[in-house]
């Protein structure tokens, strides 16, 4: 009892922080607009330098950064963990899992629900946005930006090359490797389940302490510091990335934001209803926390440890199928980030004056979807892979990079919303998984909302 009142409080409290966080930032969108007509822009300047700004960038050494301080030392504490937490979870996951058939049948299952998820995510991206590409509304003015090229283009299939990694040292100290640690958790997993418990007994125990240790360290981190940094972030990335960067791409904003809270709340609602028999109501209510949390930290890394806590406390999903899932889901499936870079690909087609058949659109929803299941669950990581698929379909002339340029430069708050859809769509993974192999506690399921 006394955990779910704490839960609830923590959404209390989330809920109260993204309010006010939005408010804020709207406060100072105005503030700056008002200052910066005026002829106050050095007022401006002053309190963006104790603020709000980026104390790692060039030219920023003087500068205070105060909620960028804050937003940025809570992600590091939530990223600090991720790699062990992954490593871990998914081998005690599989390791425990006696009968192989059982494990064999629950790794298809995930991945079948995964590509059902991808498959819809792109079906609906490409029909809206291949209507506006050919009605002539993805069109912006982008004359008088910088041309930002991003990443280099790469072939997307190095994603399932890059999952076997070549050190495993190498692979422990980078946040981004986050598919190869899963590949190392499921083959340690593995041997754990054929040598035996006996064999494996020590090697368990360590793991599940150190798995306990994170989970302690990151109810601390979320529970504390979580409404504070998350009315830090969200006012930050208003007064950063304000009103007048959305301007020139409006339809590209407006498309792709209703897209995305389409599948959110209808898309997942379907496929728990339809896919389950389950009422979605009680996902939706529960789930939102988690939604809103991966809204403000834009990190999918960082709201694993409260999707894990939601889906097996709230949800009745039991530990196991959540600890294999939710990991991997966190790593390869991207819905959101699917979505936004087939419209973010079409959107710069128009504005380019690139050709695009039904062939390339669907050529581009399959680079989408391998694309988005190799970017790294980080704040800004969508937007920086999207180059590879322009590279792939061979939009790199100049108007088109000037346009991935207009991309780069409104595209934070997007994937804010982008990072809700994907870990929503982890746990409606995790109810479909657990409610086929009988291992969903249905009355904790449909337990009220307090």
């Amino acid at each position: 009892m006394q955990n779910q009142k704490s839960i609830h409080s923590l959404a209390r409290r989330i809920v109260i922080a993204l309010v006010l966080g939005i408010i804020a930032g709207f406060f100072f969108i105005w503030l700056r607009e008002t200052l910066n007509a005026t002829g106050n822009a050095n007022i401006w300047n002053m309190i963006n330098s104790i603020f709000f700004q980026d104390i790692s960038a060039e030219g920023a050494s003087n500068a205070i950064g105060l909620f960028y301080i804050i937003g940025q030392m809570f992600i590091r504490a939530l990223q600090l963990v991720i790699i062990p937490m992954i490593f871990t979870s998914i081998a005690l996951a599989i390791g425990t899992i006696s009968d192989t058939r059982t494990l064999g049948r629950i790794s298809f299952k995930t991945i079948a629900w995964f590509l059902l998820c991808y498959f819809f995510a792109l079906l609906l991206a490409g029909t809206v946005g291949m209507f506006l590409y050919r009605s002539g509304l993805f069109s912006a003015n982008i004359t008088g930006l910088s041309v930002s090229k991003g990443s280099v283009g790469s072939n997307p299939l190095l994603v399932i090359l890059n999952a076997v990694p070549l050190n495993i040292t190498a692979v422990f100290s980078d946040n981004t490797a986050v598919l190869a640690v899963v590949f190392l958790a499921v083959a340690v997993g593995l041997c754990m389940n054929v040598l035996g418990k006996e064999k494996t007994n020590t090697l368990s125990k360590l793991f599940q302490e150190i798995n306990d240790i994170v989970v302690v360290f990151l109810n601390f981190v979320v529970t504390k510091m979580g409404p504070f940094a998350i009315f830090a972030l969200l006012s930050r990335t208003f007064a950063t990335y304000g009103i007048h960067y959305l301007r020139p791409a409006l339809i590209y904003v407006v498309t792709t934001v209703i897209l995305l809270l389409t599948y959110l709340f209808a898309g997942y609602s379907l496929l728990i209803r339809f896919g389950t028999q389950l009422n979605p109501i009680p996902f939706i209510k529960k789930i939102s926390k988690v939604a809103m949390f991966g809204f403000s930290t834009s990190s999918s890394a960082a709201t694993l440890p409260l999707n894990l806590k939601t889906t097996t406390t709230e949800l009745g999903v039991d530990e196991k199928i959540a600890s294999f899932v939710l990991p991997l889901g966190m790593t390869i499936n991207m819905n959101g980030t699917a979505i936004m870079q087939v419209i973010a690909t079409l959107f710069i087609a128009g504005c380019s004056g690139s050709h695009v058949t039904v062939p390339i659109l669907i050529m581009i929803s399959v680079m989408a979807m391998l694309c988005s299941a190799g970017t790294p669950a980080a704040p800004g990581a969508g937007a920086i892979v999207l180059f590879t698929i322009l590279s792939g379909v061979g939009f790199t002339n100049d108007a088109a990079l000037l346009a991935y340029s207009l991309i780069l430069a409104i595209n934070r708050p997007i994937e804010m919303l982008v990072t809700s859809l994907n870990t929503v769509g982890d746990s409606c993974t995790c109810i479909y998984v657990a409610k086929t192999e009988g291992l969903l506690n249905k009355d904790i399921y449909n337990s009220k909302v307090k």
